[in-house]
């Protein structure tokens, strides 16, 4: 008989941080101030819920429309986010190529990210608070061999501050 090894993804009996995650959101990125205008879209077109929403505090008062950092929705149950592109998201969908970020929540970021590097994702920048992301709260990033920026961050329960509207 062969020798095993793990199949489809499966770890091997090595040590490694425990991860857990309590939510995946793709956040879709669109160009900026046009979040909102898709978000209307996807309420009418796909029924689509709106859970929450986060606007930039510091968006210019002789601009018309505040942009969004993230606004939540629920399609059938399921959550992704939509967002205005601002100056570091603007870099991930550059990076990546595809307008596309995929957010998992996680208590334990640090150790998301070091076990994503293990398996040969890169880290993006440092672990940092940051509004917006995946509900707001702590978040860090790394992209994936084949180009995908996947964001890992705290549960929006978990976010300290709550984002004025």
């Amino acid at each position: 008989m062969a020798s095993e090894t793990p199949q489809n993804g499966a770890a091997s009996e090595t040590a490694s941080p425990v991860v857990s995650f309590v939510a995946f959101k793709p956040q879709l990125f669109v160009e900026a101030p046009k979040a909102n205008d898709a978000v209307v879209f996807y309420k009418n077109a796909f029924a689509a819920e709106e859970v929450s929403r986060s606007l930039n505090a510091k968006r210019k008062a002789d601009q018309e429309l505040p942009l969004v950092l993230s606004a939540e929705l629920k399609i059938a149950g399921a959550s992704f986010l939509v967002a205005d592109t601002v100056d570091d998201s603007a870099k991930l969908v550059k990076s990546g190529g595809n307008g596309v970020v995929f957010c998992l929540e996680s208590e334990n970021i640090e150790a998301a990210i070091a076990k994503a590097v293990s398996a040969g994702a890169v880290a993006e920048g440092e672990v940092a608070e940051c509004e917006g992301a995946c509900g707001g709260g702590r978040v860090g990033k790394v992209t994936d061999p084949y180009g995908y920026v996947w964001q890992f961050c705290t549960p929006a329960k978990k976010a300290v501050g709550d984002v004025e509207a």
